[in-house]
């Protein structure tokens, strides 16, 4: 099973407060676990909303919740991730009181009877399977454009068609084995666009075992320093980085709500 552990920052410095539900800023998420699965899920709302008079983190956190509800209700295949974001964005659209926004997303499934993890993940959120130090696996970043992640969207009638909005099946999946100890770390892109992976994986070596309080120490010191990394105006981060790669002139973090959710794969316990 997967021992979890969340911590994040709104980039509006409400230092590790979490709204209602599992909310950072813009971003939420969710832990929560059925008979045979632990399921996780991150979402990171799309702030170009406020111009519209919407709070953004509406639509992920309403997202976030509807999936987690499915999952602790059974209403989900664990080999099929792709069907709980599927589910859970069909919920809202047909939602009576009226939802507008958009946001990434990316759900983890560990699969605790063949020991498999299914993921899908929809944009630039996405997660990390460090073993012995490595990391072996990585999700994908699915961008139509520089700074311009895939989204699920609902909009008002008369901006349909202009704003951005893809399908949950076009979300990418992969599905593979993990062992005990592996480390899966899953977070929104405000984690991956300011701290690269050595940085990453310099924090993960402090994990000493799979107990939760070593882990929530791990999460917080990482959620910490790409918050940090976020306001330096020298640092050249994986953000500025691709920036300049599509030619554009730019140095520094990237202030952004971040969220990570860091999980140890260990023996079950009820």
């Amino acid at each position: 099973s997967l021992v979890t552990a969340s911590c994040g920052f709104g980039k509006d410095f409400r230092k590790g407060i979490l709204k209602k539900g599992m909310c950072y800023g813009d971003d939420a998420c969710f832990v929560a676990r059925h008979r045979t699965a632990d399921v996780l899920g991150v979402a990171d709302g799309v702030g170009g909303w406020r111009d519209y008079g919407v709070d953004p983190s509406q639509f992920s956190g309403t997202l976030m919740r509807t999936c987690e509800r499915l999952v602790k209700e059974g209403r989900f295949v664990p080999s099929n991730p792709v069907g709980i974001l599927t589910a859970g964005y069909c919920e809202l659209l047909q939602n009576k009181v009226p939802l507008l926004g958009s946001s990434t997303a990316c759900i983890v499934v560990l699969d605790r009877s063949s020991h498999r993890l299914h993921t899908a993940n929809l944009g630039d959120s996405g997660f990390l399977v460090v073993r012995g130090g490595e990391v072996v696996h990585r999700s994908d970043e699915q961008q139509h454009y520089f700074n311009t992640p895939f989204q699920l969207s609902i909009a008002p009638p008369e901006a349909e068609g202009v704003v951005l909005s893809d399908s949950p099946e076009a979300a990418d999946s992969t599905s593979f084995d993990v062992q005990l100890g592996d480390i899966i770390l899953t977070a929104t892109d405000g984690l991956f666009d300011n701290m690269p992976d050595y940085m990453i994986l310099q924090e993960l070596k402090k994990l000493k075992n799979s107990n939760y309080e070593s882990i929530q120490q791990t999460a917080r010191s990482i959620a910490e320093q790409a918050h940090e990394l976020a306001y330096d105006p020298t640092y050249m981060s994986p953000f500025a980085q691709f920036a300049c790669d599509n030619g554009l002139n730019v140095r520094g973090g990237k202030p952004d709500d971040i969220t990570v959710l860091l999980s140890i794969v260990a023996e079950y316990t009820d």
